[in-house]
């Protein structure tokens, strides 16, 4: 069987983690700004968890 290869498109946008979580950044950080608040565009700078309902596509994607 051949190894499986990583979708690039994927592995530019989550990391993993040394646990084994995945890592993504949040949306709505790129324009329109003006009206969000400084605390919100902080937060907005901060990496997440992939949610436990997408961890299971998106392990299919990042194999290694």
């Amino acid at each position: 069987m051949p190894k499986m290869k990583t979708h690039r498109g994927a592995a530019k946008r989550f990391k993993k983690t040394g646990t084994g979580k995945v890592m993504r950044s949040k949306a709505f950080a790129s324009h329109i700004l003006e009206k969000k608040s400084p605390k919100r565009k902080r937060k907005l700078r901060q990496g997440t968890v992939v949610s436990d309902g997408d961890m299971k596509r998106i392990a299919k994607l990042l194999p290694y």
